[in-house]
Formats: C-alpha cells, structure tokens, sequence
C-alpha cells in the first residue's frame, strides 16, 4: 500500500495541539495572578461605589494610581523610595557580613556557641521600640542609624541558617578530602562553602524580607525621609491615595527584592539542579 501524503503543516499543528495544554498546566500560575488581581481591583472598586465611601476613608484603584503617577512625576515619591533602597542595602549587607563570619566561626567552635548564644538569643529577645530610644541617644538620626536596626533584625536568622548550613556538612566527606592532604582553605572553598550554600540562601531570602521590615519600621519612629516617612506623612495629612500609593511601591519593591534573591539562589546553586 502507498503511504498516505501528509501535509508539511500537519506536524506543526500537531506539535502545538499537544505541547500548548501541557505548558498552560505548567504556567497556570502567571494565567491566575493578573486574573486574581484584576478580581480583587474589580471587588475594590465595586465596594467603594457601592457603600459611597469619600477618599479620605477608602480611595478606589483609580484614584490610588492617580496619586501615585502625579507623586512619581513631580519626584516625591522616587526621592523617598532611592533612600529607603539605600537603607535596606546598607542593612542587608551588614547583617550578611557578620551572620556569616560569626556563624562559621560558631559552626566550627561548639563551645564559643555555648558562650556566646545566650547573649545573642537575648539580644533579639528585646523589643525593637525599646532599642529605638537608645539608638537616637547614642547615635542620633538618619539613614544609617535605621540601617542599623534593620540590621539587628535581619542578623539573627541569617546567623542561624549559616551555622546549620555548615554543621551539615556530612564529617566522612571532610574524612575525604583530609585523605588527599586537602589544606583546611581548599575544604572550605571546596566543600563547605557550596554544601552551606543552600541551607544559608534560605537565610538570605529571609533576611532580605526582614531588611525591608526593619528599616520601615525604623522610619515610622522617627525618619524624616523614606518610604516610611511618606507613609506616617500621608496618615497625618488624611492623603489616603498617597498612603495607599507608598504601600503599594513598599510591597511591589519586597516583593522585587524577593525575586532576586530567588534568582541569585538559582544561578549560583546550579549544581543542585544537576543533582537532581
């Protein structure tokens, strides 16, 4: 029997039949997402028309964004937003630098842990509000003084998921690289670096969510600028699209910083995809 012709458009059509179900089921959630959003503008906007509330009390999606495009363009809110950006870096970097060097040190010394863990856990045990005073008194105000406490927030996870991600470091793998005369640098480049890695990105995100915190927190008490700041001067002022407005630039900046975290997590730790 002769071979049925079949077009040269069949496989194409073919090929995006099956595959196009199987990526929607895949991306479902980026499908979902803006269509959740849209729902909630949507119930958003009915439920101040509806109950008639006046702006001061509930503003609707549309004069929020009207707010914020008109802050955006005469540099309110870009001048608050850059200083709160600077201030959760400065803190993040800070809180990263001795959680890491302080959490190996304590991985590798179970008895400078024992000595210094109360001081540390009581550290964190104390309230925010009651460091704050404390601070303005020994260091005054300012950018730098809310990366601080930022900081102090963002240290105590980030020093715990670097001793945990050292300490799980399987001992017959240090056994090996000891049996090929490795020097205690090429096992800490080699092995313990990339096996803490994971445990310690946790921390990371965690801790870059707590940046984010902290330094609003910190610029609620008493900052003169940031995104913190904008938030308390929009309350005084009853400017609830503008409130709503720094929230929303606060959330969509978390959640950016977030994602980078996440991003970095992937590209460095590359070799877990491997793996698996």
């Amino acid at each position: 029997m002769s071979r049925p012709y079949v077009s040269s458009a069949a496989p194409f059509g073919w090929h995006l039949k099956t595959h196009f179900p199987n990526w929607l089921r895949g991306n479902v959630q980026y499908i979902l997402i803006p269509f959740a959003l849209a729902l909630f503008l949507l119930g958003w906007e009915m439920i101040v028309v509806i109950n008639q509330y006046p702006m001061f009390i509930l503003p609707t999606p549309r004069q929020v964004a009207e707010s914020w495009i008109a802050n955006w363009e005469n540099g309110n809110l870009p001048r608050h937003l850059v200083l709160t950006l600077g201030e959760i870096g400065l803190a993040f970097g800070i809180a990263l630098i001795f959680a890491a060097s302080i959490g190996y040190l304590l991985a590798k010394s179970p008895l400078l842990e024992k000595i210094v863990s109360p001081y540390i856990v009581a550290s964190q045990a104390i309230p925010l509000v009651a460091l704050g005073p404390l601070i303005v008194i020994w260091l005054r105000t300012g950018p730098v003084q809310n990366a601080l406490i930022a900081a102090l927030i963002t240290f105590f996870p980030m020093l715990i998921n670097t001793i945990v991600g050292v300490r799980n470091v399987r001992e017959e793998y240090r056994a090996l690289l000891r049996s090929y005369a490795a020097t205690p640098w090429q096992v800490f480049l080699k092995l313990e670096i990339p096996a803490a890695l994971p445990v310690f990105f946790g921390g990371i995100r965690v801790g870059m969510t707590l940046s984010v915190i902290g330094v609003i927190v910190a610029e609620l008490m008493w900052a003169d600028r940031g995104l913190g700041f904008l938030i308390n001067f929009a309350q005084g002022m009853l400017d609830t699209p503008l409130l709503f407005a720094a929230v929303g630039t606060l959330s969509v900046m978390a959640i950016m910083l977030y994602v980078i975290a996440a991003t970095l997590e992937r590209i460095i730790i590359h070799w877990r995809r491997k793996v698996r």
